[in-house]
């Protein structure tokens, strides 16, 4: 929204720029075919200006700014043989196109011979000594003008497409740490089922015994093997509410997202912990790949024996309102329903909605110290084996 809101702003203050200079014809008493070719050449002086602004809209002409420059020149100064005083208000582009077009040092030479030229003009269509100052600040802030909303256009722009650059970073490098995770983790497992395989299979006649002690080893192998799948799904052992939430801070900021966090800082037993860092890191990643946010709030606070996180966002789209209407309750994608699965193995529950202020919020609420016997790793592990990929951190 930010690049479109700099970009009409600047249009428009362009457009207010020439229509004065409009008005300034009309009044001079030039008949109907003089101003209808004032009107035509203004339009044309407008064209080559916005491809100077905005070199972003007429790619092909970006390739001849220097050309499409002296032809502005010649349009700025050969129309004052006809209109005179009328056109007084047109230097001030040439000025600001010099600036952007012409590298630093050469821009502003160039600027300041327009502002040099302009005052000779004045003198040459009939303006005193007298009006010399006014011509000459009014040409002067023209040019900056149009110069600062053009550069604070493009400037908003690559801003823009850096922080989306950065978002695209975030969720590579978290899919390559889980394909390093599972490389490190499975690689290892894999070979030595694969060498015991061949080995039960050579000795289960001539050694049935050592065939079958094998064959016990390799089951054993192949359960640490799936332990250590749902591990790298989850990231089961490693989570942590607080390191999470600095992480989160530190990803949403980096990408220009106005983070606040009220996080409590509480012992909690090690399966909450877990849980609640998965929905954090499960709710930002959703964040950063389908919405529009500028402001998050992240929230985490103990009442009477319970946690609750809630991560909320103001950048709702009309497809995640669909998902989670306005009320309690999960109806979004696979994610949202297996983490909400992992929130009532522990005797919690997981909701979204759309809050009455519009904003939309993820919520979770646990209790602090899990009932005895309940082993998330056993039930979470299992929906992430059903859910696919969406369970992963970097996907959403």
């Amino acid at each position: 929204m930010a690049p479109r809101v700099a970009g009409t702003i600047t249009v428009v203050v362009i457009l207010c720029f020439f229509a004065v200079a409009l008005t300034y014809a009309v009044r001079g008493g030039f008949g109907a075919g003089e101003l209808a070719l004032c009107g035509v050449l203004m339009l044309m002086l407008l064209s080559v200006q916005l491809s100077h602004s905005f070199p972003d809209w007429i790619p092909r002409a970006a390739r001849y700014r220097r050309a499409t420059l002296a032809f502005q020149a010649v349009l700025t100064f050969a129309p004052f043989a006809l209109f005179g005083a009328a056109w007084l208000g047109m230097p001030g582009f040439l000025a600001a196109s010099s600036l952007l077009v012409l590298r630093s040092a050469v821009g502003w030479a160039a600027f300041a011979a327009v502002i040099v030229a302009t005052g000779v003009v004045q003198f040459a269509v009939g303006y005193g000594v007298g009006q010399l100052a006014y011509n000459t600040v009014a040409t002067m802030l023209t040019g900056l003008v149009v110069y600062g909303l053009s550069r604070l256009s493009g400037l908003i722009r690559e801003v823009q497409a850096a922080r989306e650059e950065l978002v695209r970073l975030a969720v590579t490098q978290e899919r390559l740490r889980f394909a390093r995770d599972l490389h490190d983790l499975l690689g290892f497992s894999l070979s030595t089922i694969t060498l015991k395989c061949e080995l039960a299979h050579r000795l289960v006649r001539v050694a049935p015994e050592r065939a079958e002690m094998e064959i016990t080893e390799i089951v054993q192998t192949a359960r640490q093997a799936l332990t250590d799948v749902r591990s790298v799904a989850s990231s089961y052992v490693q989570m942590n509410l607080n390191r999470e939430v600095e992480s989160a801070g530190s990803l949403l900021r980096a990408v220009g997202i106005r983070t606040d966090i009220r996080v409590t800082q509480e012992p909690l037993h090690a399966s909450v912990d877990t849980v609640l860092a998965t929905v954090l890191r499960e709710g930002v990643t959703n964040l950063l790949r389908h919405s529009k946010a500028q402001h998050c709030v992240i929230e985490a606070r103990h009442e009477d024996g319970t946690v609750r996180l809630c991560i909320s966002n103001d950048g709702l789209r009309d497809r995640d309102a669909s998902h989670c209407p306005e009320g309690e309750g999960v109806t979004g994608g696979v994610g949202l329903r297996s983490l909400a699965i992992r929130a009532e193995a522990l005797g919690g529950q997981l909701s979204c909605r759309v809050r009455p202020d519009g904003w939309f919020e993820l919520a979770v609420d646990l209790p602090v110290q899990a009932a005895t016997g309940t082993a998330p790793a056993e039930d979470a592990p299992a929906a992430a084996e059903d859910a696919g990929p969406d369970l992963a951190p970097a996907e959403g």
